[in-house]
């Protein structure tokens, strides 16, 4: 290990001074110092509150009922996603506490200093779009609720490229917001964490006791069927349905880094994601049913979407509550998970001229230009084709990931060498080869038999076809297999 570097007690790794190539390095890409790392297990137990309640998750139990699955099939299904995508998550996020780097520095460890910003890249387009989807959402609640308290002119306001005008602004206002909120740093979105949490929490059980009382009791959705039992029917969907649950997390099993790398320790990081991902997740996706349950008592439909339901409320008061918890379970979820990420990785493409705020910035405007609205029409392309490709595509860079920092180097970095050209993570001009073999033929039997909605119907590579439904497991299963089989020097450079 390099001399460059102090190992202290709990493990943690920090530098002597901070790298200065501006082409690897800049305040935002070097390890955080010790004393700066002073998040605790409350820190990312909220982080995994605020980012888990959300719109897109309270209806990921929606989409799977309109598969087939009863509520008790598709809570399970959640629950055993996020159990599953908590593994890696936790793995990845091991080496951001131990050296305080972000996942763009990780990957460096394993792509090379340039070949990094493949993965990174990767990751901050699926970001991107993620990042648009959560925008469209909050703009679509402030669209809907506001229109309770202006009257019909808003929501019959003359229309522009398909959409009132004023879905437009509604759209507009909360991107501004966002991005306020963002260009404040880190330290601003962990105290805006730490309030946003606990009051969504709040809001959803009074969402929850709101139509519970309205109701008179649940509905009759509790006692609906299955309409594909537990035989050969219902596992037909169900492993699918489980690889785009994991998809739905498998980008924050990539960047967690960006996070844990403000960790006061290892404890903290694991206690406060095992306590905040599969439980609030699960917990929300119960809550979904028991709302929408109470909905088809009192509506005779059920109402899956909570903006809709809010904007059935006949109190001004009532409504304006549910536009504030809308408003802040969607911002919470986008700017840790959407923002976060992709600011740190076009930081890591061009250190000299891209800042964190700068990257955040590009990834607003990149959020409304993919066309977000389009993304999430269909409930069938948006957990199969949407969740499932991103899931099997970042799957394979997890795989090669966890491959190289817990198999081969046994969680043992140089530090400084993250950031120094010529060093032992050069390998050719900057390009492990092996990283990017693992990721290409990964991502290769991952996504290359999907299919259905855009993809043809016997898959793009048809001989794949069989294995698209499991698209996380195989991507990251060969992935991490093969980055092992054809790095034995990795490992044997890490003991030096």
């Amino acid at each position: 290990m390099s001399i460059d570097q102090t190992t202290h007690a709990d493990g943690r790794v920090e530098l002597a001074a901070d790298p200065s190539d501006p082409r690897f390095a800049s305040p935002d890409l070097n390890p955080v110092p010790v004393a700066r790392r002073s998040w605790t297990t409350y820190n990312f137990l909220a982080l995994w509150v605020g980012m888990a309640h959300n719109i897109p998750s309270w209806t990921l139990a929606s989409g799977l009922v309109a598969l087939g699955m009863d509520w008790k099939q598709a809570v399970l299904t959640i629950a055993l996603g996020n159990l599953v995508v908590l593994i890696p998550m936790i793995l990845t996020g091991h080496a951001g506490t131990k050296y305080g780097i972000p996942f763009p520095v990780l990957a460096r460890a394993s792509f090379g200093l340039r070949g990094a910003n493949l993965p990174a890249m990767l990751r901050a387009a699926v970001a991107c779009a993620w990042f648009g989807i959560q925008t469209w959402i909050g703009g679509e609640g402030i669209f809907l609720l506001a229109g309770k308290l202006f009257g019909p002119w808003w929501q019959e306001a003359a229309e522009i490229g398909g959409e009132p005008w004023t879905q437009w602004l509604a759209f507009g206002v909360f991107w501004l917001i966002e991005m306020a909120i963002i260009a404040r740093g880190m330290e601003t979105l962990r105290r805006f964490e730490n309030w946003a949490a606990p009051f969504v929490i709040v809001g959803a059980l009074a969402l929850l006791a709101w139509i519970t009382a309205k109701a008179g009791g649940l509905g009759p959705l509790l006692d609906q069927p299955s309409k594909l039992g537990w035989g050969s029917e219902f596992w037909k969907v169900f492993f699918p349905a489980l690889m785009g649950m994991i998809g739905f997390w498998s980008t924050l099993a990539l960047n967690i880094p960006d996070f844990t790398r403000f960790g006061g320790s290892q404890r903290a990081q694991i206690r406060g994601q095992a306590l905040g991902l599969p439980t609030t997740m699960t917990l929300f996706a119960l809550l979904s049913v028991l709302v929408t349950s109470g909905s088809q008592a009192v509506y005779g439909e059920p109402l899956w979407d909570p903006i809709a339901l809010a904007a059935k409320m006949d109190s001004v008061t009532g409504t304006l509550f549910a536009l504030l918890v809308v408003l802040v379970a969607t911002l919470s979820v986008n700017i840790a998970a959407n923002v976060v990420s992709p600011a740190y990785d076009l930081a890591h493409l061009l250190p000299r001229f891209v800042n964190f705020r700068t990257g955040a910035l590009v990834t607003g405007v990149v959020g409304i230009v993919i066309m977000p609205w389009k993304l999430i029409t269909d409930p069938q392309i948006y957990i199969f084709t949407w969740l499932g490709v991103v899931g099997g595509l970042l799957g394979t860079v997890a795989g090669v990931l966890i491959a190289d920092y817990w198999l081969l180097r046994r969680t043992r970095l140089d530090l400084a060498d993250l950031y120094r050209p010529g060093g032992r993570y050069w390998y050719a001009a900057g390009w492990n080869w092996r990283a990017v073999t693992a990721l290409v033929v990964g991502g290769l039997l991952a996504v290359g038999g999907s299919y259905g909605g855009p993809f043809p119907a016997d898959g793009l590579i048809p001989v794949l076809r069989p294995l698209a439904d499991y698209g996380w497991a195989v991507g990251f299963g060969s992935a991490t297999l093969l980055y092992v089989l054809i790095s034995p020097g990795v490992r044997e450079a890490a003991r030096r």
